[in-house]
């Protein structure tokens, strides 16, 4: 596969002219394997990160089948996000420009009118999500029963977001004969299920392993820390390691905000994207961010989901994901075009056993960093100010005009005393927080007795959804949660326990008044 050329895989000449256009001559290895297979015409079932070249590994031959003289949809590629369906679309624009084939993006937050008179103009290819998609083939304005090919892209992450009823309908508009392409980065019970049901007995399975991901030049590290002082951590590392250019990753779409908020009062530049956003705040986040204009960037992984930004420097989960495929997923964003990259993980100690499972799955080691004491990020700060400084001397017409103003403080202060100001000055705008201790304080935390347990049907995550929800105390704040049979305790930061009480203390949880006091003889 090492030696395989483009002009190798019989797509047609406009395609090849294309992709030469594009500075491209050997093949990823999923469109080493993808493109002879589509063109063959077998369903495929494809597991591939992001970053690898998927959609020419699908839109390439593609192109190469569509028939430009036929006014009808020939083909419909799904996708989570806005984000991704506007990617794909710029990727199939260039790899069509030789040909008089026309695809458009339609989803959610763009005006109906406008792609209801697209539709009506006649496009070979639709790119969109679901909803939208779903949403036309309601109103008759998207025919799909010409439709020769259906794409189903980052089909995990269109299930996890509750897509597959929209989805199964969608499949059930379509040409039975048509061929189905399905790019899945993981492989959970629902997608074979959805595989077996819909793809044809012949299909070809061809999984690219995280090999390119586990062998690249990423450091990966984590960090040991209790619950309560995982933003001051957070600030501590950006202070320390000053990344130039990072991506966030939070578990919801309310960290985000929560992480984002935090983070901005303590000057940092950062932004958010998640789904609940609206279309246009997150395409200018995106935009700032590729620029450079934007350090960093908070997201949930359904919205970091087709960003292909080369020059990410840091990946932080200020989250733990859920699983070792998203683990790889999230950190595959950094480390690209083989460049180093660096992946940072908030790690709580209760979390150990799941780092160590990721560990066993990638076969890499992820080392532990000891959480940046002030004297770390005071010694970092000060080889940047010095550093600028000497840069600044070097330069003397940039700086002779300000000589007067310290020729008449030196009158009344020594020049040493002088200098240390301006440099106090600097350093309480370059640190972030106003760190009390040398090393990371904790606030200790208070065990609370609630009187809910496994017979109510209650989990730990519903249990902590019904405190925030009733106290608005957030999963940040609370530690160890023990479901037992008929109570249940928690561990709470000190701050947080009176809040709790008068709040959540009282309410009703699936009908039942809940209890809550602090446990005898428990705090920590």
């Amino acid at each position: 596969m090492k030696n395989i050329k483009f002009t190798d895989l019989d797509l047609s000449p406009a395609v090849l002219k294309a992709i030469e256009d594009m500075g491209f001559e050997n093949p990823s290895e999923i469109q080493a394997e993808s493109i002879p297979t589509v063109l063959d015409g077998f369903d495929m079932i494809g597991q591939a990160q992001t970053g690898t070249g998927k959609t020419c590994a699908f839109g390439a031959p593609i192109i190469s089948k569509v028939d430009p003289n036929n006014k009808h949809v020939q083909a419909i590629i799904l996708t989570p996000t806005r984000e991704l369906a506007i990617q794909i679309y710029e990727e199939l624009k260039r790899l069509s420009k030789h040909t008089k084939i026309r695809s458009i993006p339609i989803y959610g937050g763009q005006p109906m009118d406008k792609q209801i008179s697209e539709l009506k103009r006649g496009v070979s290819i639709v790119v969109g999500t679901p909803g939208r998609v779903l949403d036309h083939i309601k109103r008759k304005t998207l025919k799909l029963s010409h439709a020769n090919f259906l794409v189903l892209d980052e089909a995990d992450e269109m299930l996890n977001m509750g897509f597959i009823d929209d989805i199964e309908t969608i499949i059930n508009s379509t040409n039975e004969e048509r061929q189905t392409l399905l790019f899945s980065a993981t492989m959970p019970k629902q997608i074979q299920k959805l595989a077996e049901k819909y793809l044809k007995p012949d299909t070809k399975h061809i999984q690219i392993l995280k090999k390119s991901l586990t062998v690249s030049k990423i450091e990966q590290f984590y960090y040991e820390i209790q619950n309560n002082a995982r933003l001051e951590t957070l600030c501590r590392i950006l202070d320390a390691d000053a990344p130039d250019s990072a991506i966030i990753f939070c578990r919801t779409k309310k960290g985000v905000d929560e992480l984002v908020s935090s983070i901005q009062a303590k000057g940092f530049v950062i932004e958010g994207m998640h789904g609940d956003m609206k279309q246009t705040q997150r395409m200018s986040t995106l935009r700032k961010f590729k620029s450079g204009n934007l350090n960093f960037l908070a997201a949930t992984d359904v919205a970091a989901r087709g960003i292909d930004v080369e020059n990410i420097t840091h990946v932080i989960n200020y989250d733990l994901p859920q699983d070792t495929e998203s683990y790889v997923h999230r950190i595959g964003r950094t480390g690209r075009a083989n460049k180093s990259g660096t992946a940072l993980s908030l790690v709580t100690r209760k979390e150990i056993s799941k780092l160590r499972q990721i560990e066993k799955e990638i076969k890499t080691k992820i080392t532990k960093k000891q959480v940046p004491t002030l004297k770390d990020i005071m010694e970092a700060k000060s080889q940047n100010v010095i550093s600028s400084i000497e840069d600044t001397l070097k330069a003397e017409d940039s700086y002779t005009k300000f000589i007067p103003l310290i020729e008449n403080l030196s009158k009344k202060y020594s020049l040493e005393s002088i200098s240390a100001a301006l440099l106090k000055d600097i350093f309480d705008r370059e640190v972030s927080m106003d760190y009390e201790d040398n090393n990371l304080k904790v606030e200790s935390s208070v065990r609370l007795f609630i009187s809910v347990g496994r017979i109510d049907g209650i989990n730990v995550k519903q249990l902590l959804e019904f405190i925030d929800n009733t106290s608005n105390v957030n999963s940040n704040f609370i530690g160890s949660v023990d479901i037992l049979d008929k109570f249940s305790f928690v561990d709470v930061v000190d701050s947080k326990v009176q809040t709790i009480l008068q709040n959540t203390s009282g309410k009703k949880y699936n009908g039942r008044r809940v209890n809550i006091e602090i446990a005898k003889g428990r705090s920590r």
